[in-house]
């Protein structure tokens, strides 16, 4: 009993200094100056993000990039840009109306069947180049006295006119001449022909009566029947949803 108690005591005694003995080179060894570096280094690498987001902005320009894409809108006067289509995307489809192959075979198919049912379309006018469009713009705006605001209600500038990508066709009534590019066409057969059925041919009236800063076109109408179209229309069909 005397021997146990005698080494009981011996390895407490050495476990005590050894617990000791560490704890004292912990905190006046190595240890506090890694500590010290650990904390220094933190600090210096908050403060040089904090300096670079104050500096550069970060957050302020997300959120700036953000609502710009929202609310950027790329259209001058009421119209959107595009591009002119190549002359080999072109074909006639009635003397000097030229539009975009792709619709061609869609365009004729609605006149047909227009027909069978008593209604006869007549187009007036398709592809138009961007040179010919600047002609339109300006000297008829010129002639008839409009600033560009009060032409570009009726006709729209140079590189934004759907007529430049051979997409968009102008309609008439070939039993009521009077009414071509007038409002009144929309009394007509030919209009109430199309607005009942130019969606099965992927044809949609580009400017309705809710457009604000361009006037209503009944005769104007567009093709959205294939990837090329929905893409070049897809800015002007995003402003809808």
């Amino acid at each position: 009993m005397f021997l146990f108690l005698r080494l009981e005591n011996k390895i407490n005694y050495k476990n005590i200094e050894d617990i000791d003995f560490a704890e004292r080179k912990l905190f006046k060894g190595k240890g506090v100056k890694l500590i010290k570096i650990i904390s220094l280094l933190s600090t210096f690498i908050i403060l040089s993000l904090i300096t670079f987001i104050l500096k550069n902005n970060v957050f302020i320009k997300t959120e700036s990039n953000t609502i710009k894409n929202k609310t950027s809108d790329e259209r001058i006067l009421g119209h959107f840009p595009y591009k002119q289509t190549a002359n080999n995307n072109l074909i006639e489809i009635e003397p000097n109306i030229f539009v975009h192959k792709d619709m061609y075979e869609a365009l004729l198919k609605m006149k047909k069947d227009a027909q069978r049912e008593g209604v006869y379309l007549v187009f007036l006018s398709g592809y138009r180049s961007i040179k010919l469009q600047k002609e339109i713009f300006y000297s008829l705006k010129s002639l008839r006295n409009q600033n560009a605001l009060e032409r570009a209600r009726v006709s729209a500038p140079p590189g934004y006119s759907e007529h430049s990508t051979g997409f968009a066709i102008d309609i008439g009534d070939a039993n009521n001449p009077q009414t071509d590019f007038e409002v009144g066409f929309e009394k007509t057969d030919a209009f109430l022909w199309l607005k009942d059925n130019a969606a099965k041919y992927h044809f949609r009236l580009s400017f309705n009566k809710k457009q604000n800063s361009v006037d209503y076109e009944p005769w104007h109408w567009r093709y959205e029947g294939s990837i090329e179209a929905l893409r070049i229309f897809e800015s002007s069909n995003r402003k809808n949803f």
